[in-house]
């Protein structure tokens, strides 16, 4: 039974995950939707059935700025600098939340959409790609986030407070814990955020999404912000 009770701790660490180093920007199948204008003329299909709402195309175009800073940081490894300070809107999908779950937990809910004001370290961050081992420790971020109903009905409003830990070793994520704290949410599902987070806490169950995430991040994303920005100029 206490199985049934991680779905939606799972759903806000998404964003906890974020809060880590962006690491959540897209799942697998949404990005290959939105890969190269190429690869979209060869699968047009495949492209139009994960094309992306205007409010996921506002919230992508948001997090623009956020990826280069620590992208930055993450190429240099230069410790000197300004820290990262974003807000990150993320909505996650009905079905991506499910592949994460995958068919052994089901999700009662619809879409949901999360926010955090991201706080992350530049000296940290810059010290984990370049040292042999490092420890990032996060201060607490709060994560908001709305669940929609399937059915008709205002969505649910879910707070909790998180404190991510992330190992490091040669520059890749090899362990992480979200670390949950607070949580306020309606009572109706307020039992269910309070056992799924302290779950967590205690099993870790979701640490190595965010060693997945992160790590995606640090290379395929980061290599992704690069050929995106414009060519320097010569002259």
């Amino acid at each position: 039974m206490r199985h049934a009770l991680i779905p939606i701790a799972v759903a806000i660490a998404g964003v906890a995950a974020v809060s880590v180093a962006l690491a959540a920007e897209e799942d697998g199948t949404q990005a290959a939707a939105e890969s190269a204008p190429s690869a979209a003329e060869a699968a047009p299909d495949t492209a139009k059935a994960r094309e992306l709402t205007p409010e996921e195309l506002a919230e992508k175009e948001a997090r623009k700025a956020c990826k280069a800073k620590i992208c930055e940081i993450i190429a240099t490894r230069d410790p000197d600098g300004g820290d990262v300070s974003c807000d990150i809107v993320k909505t996650w999908r009905e079905e991506d939340i499910a592949k994460m779950l995958g068919d052994k937990i089901g999700w009662p809910w619809g879409k949901a959409v999360c926010q955090s004001k991201l706080k992350l370290a530049r000296k940290p961050l810059a010290l984990a790609m370049s040292e042999a081992q490092y420890e990032i420790v996060m201060p607490a971020q709060t994560v908001r986030c709305t669940l929609a109903q399937k059915t008709e009905g205002e969505p649910y409003a879910v707070e909790v407070t998180l404190a991510p830990k992330v190992k490091f070793e040669n520059g890749k994520a090899t362990e992480a814990a979200i670390n949950w704290g607070e949580a306020s949410a309606p009572m109706f599902i307020y039992p269910l955020i309070y056992a799924g987070t302290g779950l967590d806490n205690s099993a870790n169950v979701l640490g190595p999404e965010v060693v997945r995430m992160v790590n995606e991040f640090t290379t395929k994303k980061c290599a992704e912000v690069k050929a995106e920005a414009p060519a320097s100029n010569p002259n």
